[in-house]
């Protein structure tokens, strides 16, 4: 078996080949498997590369954000798989990662909770540890900055209000929203939760810095405490 040639991209028919289909449609008519393809560049003695990355992508429930969260032995566990291939999977992945936290650090104004999803979802969303972060707001809801306030394990971090309002005082907010993640992919806030946020709050008060929001991002979904009425 050891002797048997993989199934490498050169050898298919041409109109299987992803990397001619994308020379000559562009790279929007290739499917997510025949882009992985292409980044594996040949599958194992019984599958081609689009083979074999149709069935990763299977495993991920064909969700690219659970492709994003496999790691190097999830992506070595499938043979044809080694630690050159899987890196190069991580690779795209965090690049692609990047493109999304650059686009969502444009200066844009908050109008809804979706607004704070969007802009913190490429930011906290793929992380296996919890990240509290802030962002920082003018009079009109435009944003100023954003910050990473602290981080920490699996299922919580530490967080310390007066670094928050410190940021605030520093950029002139009169507004901030808050932000933390659910590694489990559990949205319901918890007791600790609440806790923080209403110190948060009432610290904003007597400062005179609002907080518009709370969100808590878990796989694709948040919960917002503005939202819920609680805030």
């Amino acid at each position: 078996m050891e002797n048997e040639q993989k199934l490498k991209l050169k050898d298919w028919d041409e109109n299987d080949r992803p990397r001619e289909k994308m020379l000559k449609q562009g790279r929007r008519a290739l499917s997510n498997a025949e882009l992985l393809a292409i980044l594996i560049g040949s599958g194992n003695t019984n599958e081609t590369a689009v083979d074999l990355s149709k069935r990763i992508l299977a495993s991920c429930g064909n969700e690219l954000v659970q492709l994003n969260n496999m790691t190097l032995s999830d992506l070595c566990s499938f043979k044809g798989i080694g630690e050159a291939k899987a890196i190069t999977i991580l690779a795209a992945n965090e690049l692609g990662r990047r493109r999304k936290r650059e686009n969502s650090s444009i200066k844009t104004k908050i109008e809804s909770p979706n607004d704070l999803f969007d802009e913190f979802y490429p930011v906290v969303n793929d992380l296996h540890t919890e990240e509290f972060w802030i962002l920082l707001l003018n009079q009109s809801n435009i944003i100023l900055d954003r910050k990473k306030i602290s981080s920490g394990g699996i299922t919580e971090t530490s967080v310390d209000i007066r670094l928050i309002f410190r940021e605030a005082i520093v950029h002139h907010a009169t507004g901030i929203a808050v932000c933390h993640n659910h590694p489990s992919g559990n949205i319901n806030p918890s007791r600790a939760d609440n806790q923080i946020t209403q110190q948060i709050k009432h610290a904003g008060e007597l400062l005179n810095i609002h907080l518009i929001d709370h969100i808590i991002v878990a796989n694709n979904h948040f919960y917002s405490y503005a939202n819920e009425g609680n805030i």
